[in-house]
């Protein structure tokens, strides 16, 4: 039996973009939602920066449902190799901004890395408006 895992996905992972390929063979299913941060602009890619609940930032992205292998596949497309080593990117619990009992992980980065800050709340429609030829 397959062990489910729920993450939420905000940039190059969603349908469309370019990294969606490696999760979408292990989607059991997708929901919009939502979580507290700021995106920061990393060049062709997204990273997510955790803010404290009163700055009132929000990131619109979607919950996947995913297997052990999805997750594994994700891991390492994010160059998250555990807890107590050097990852890119850190995998923390969070719950969903407006929804709190719908949890699951996050990729995050623990600071900004030097990348500028995003005022939007979504990387698809900031990615859309850098790439005007993308449909």
């Amino acid at each position: 039996m397959a062990d489910w895992h729920q993450v939420f996905v905000y940039g190059s992972l969603l349908p469309g973009l370019a990294n969606h390929p490696v999760a979408a063979p292990y989607i059991r299913g997708s929901r919009q939602g939502s979580v507290r941060g700021q995106l920061v602009d990393a060049g062709n890619y997204p990273a997510l920066i955790r803010v404290q609940p009163a700055a009132g930032r929000i990131v619109q992205g979607q919950w996947i449902t995913v297997c052990r292998n999805g997750l594994a596949a994700l891991d390492r497309l994010e160059e998250f190799y555990g807890l107590e080593e050097w990852n890119d990117y850190e995998r923390v619990w969070v719950s969903d901004a407006m929804l709190p009992r719908q949890q699951g992980w996050v990729y995050v980065w623990p600071s900004l890395r030097g990348c500028p800050l995003i005022e939007g709340d979504s990387w698809l429609l900031y990615y859309r408006s850098k790439h005007t030829d993308w449909q």
